[in-house]
């Protein structure tokens, strides 16, 4: 049994790998693929280092912008590298948009609200429906697991027109 949820939490982290950097729209064959992987137990995490936080640099709360939405990470405490680099204190982005923090003890989903940066980008632009928007980031690490203790932005709210 324990074999059978590690080649699952192996296929979940495979797909979340080979998500990295598709478009949104393309998440959803993935996230479907995924879903029985979504019962395994929890997976190691990788330790966080104090004071370890990522924020936005923009948008700021409360903006109103306009599409493409440009949108720069910021991270202190750690560096960013791309998904599947195991460096110590590292990790990549993921912007949760119009969701709550995913299952913190699995790889985080791929889909429309869960958006990967495993190519290691710190800025990126984003098309979103006009109107009011929660956008947080999550930083994963090489599996795309959060750390421990999670690296998580407050969540900001942004308006687009």
């Amino acid at each position: 049994m324990a074999l059978k949820k590690l080649t699952a939490a192996l296929l979940t982290a495979a797909l979340s790998l080979s998500a990295c950097g598709k478009h949104a729209s393309e998440h959803e064959a993935d996230h479907q693929a995924a879903e029985p992987a979504a019962e395994i137990a929890a997976l190691a995490r990788t330790p966080s280092p104090d004071g370890a936080r990522v924020f936005f640099i923009s948008p700021a709360d409360g903006d109103t912008v306009s599409n493409p939405v440009r949108i720069e990470f910021g991270i202190e405490g750690m560096s960013v590298t791309k998904a599947g680099d195991a460096q110590p204190n590292s990790g990549h982005h993921h912007l949760v948009i119009d969701a709550d923090l995913p299952d913190l003890a699995l790889p985080i989903p791929a889909d429309a609200n869960y958006v990967h940066f495993g190519d290691g980008r710190t800025v990126t632009e984003i098309t979103l429906k006009p109107g009011q928007h929660s956008l947080r980031m999550l930083l994963g690490d090489h599996l795309h697991i959060p750390h421990d203790p999670p690296v998580v932005s407050d969540s900001i709210t942004i308006t687009v027109e």
